[in-house]
């Protein structure tokens, strides 16, 4: 039996994947796509998923794409228990919605740093506040439990704790925010393969960033 992913290395979406995989203790055969080169898309790619985007699974035929059905799917398939996942329908919705959530976060950061990132504008104050509510959320989350959906790690906080990293890496300022840098600290230390999943693919990040940087000069 062969899981295939096609992922970048760099992208958020898919180093959320490669967290979960590693807790799941499910081995992925990478397959690396250059998504700045569409040209570069091999035609099994392009056959796979008619949207081209990364990541996407390919499990011995099954072909899913888009990170949060992704790793849902990973549990759900192959999850030995179900801490990560609660079958329990309340405990689950919790995990689900912070899990939409995320994809709320990643969206107005997105609108912050993409435009002063690859294209050298200055910060929209207004896009900062707006994105700095979605970390007061956050916060306030963490006020009444150790992890963001309850009192044991989830795939919720695998799925944040990258777009963490991620703001980490862009120098934002997280000082305020006394509960998410507690939490950032202890899923860092004991989510598995944490470091080669996500810490050590910030490198290709950075490369990224300095990328359009070079051409922004």
């Amino acid at each position: 039996m062969t899981i295939d992913l096609y992922y970048s290395p760099s992208g958020s979406s898919c180093r959320i994947v490669l967290l979960a995989a590693k807790s799941l203790d499910v081995e992925l055969n990478l397959i690396p796509v250059d998504i700045m080169n569409p040209e570069s898309f091999t035609p099994e790619f392009i056959k796979l998923n008619p949207q081209h985007c990364v990541p996407t699974l390919n499990d011995s035929g099954f072909v899913i794409w888009e990170s949060k059905a992704i790793i849902t799917y990973l549990q759900n398939q192959y999850g030995k228990n179900d801490d990560l996942y609660p079958k329990d329908p309340k405990k689950r919705a919790t995990v689900d919605q912070r899990l939409f959530f995320d994809t709320d976060l990643y969206a107005r950061f997105h609108e912050v740093y993409t435009p002063k990132t690859f294209a050298g504008s200055p910060l929209d104050p207004e896009a900062l506040a707006n994105a700095n509510k979605a970390l007061d959320f956050l916060d306030e989350f963490l006020v009444k439990s150790e992890y963001v959906a309850g009192d044991s790690l989830t795939l919720a906080d695998l799925s944040l704790v990258v777009q963490i990293s991620n703001l980490e890496l862009l120098g934002h300022d997280m000082s305020p925010y006394k509960y998410i840098n507690r939490w950032y600290a202890k899923v860092k230390a004991i989510a598995p393969g944490y470091k080669e999943a996500n810490e050590d693919n910030l490198v290709y990040v950075k490369q990224l960033i300095g990328h359009f940087a070079q051409a922004d000069e």
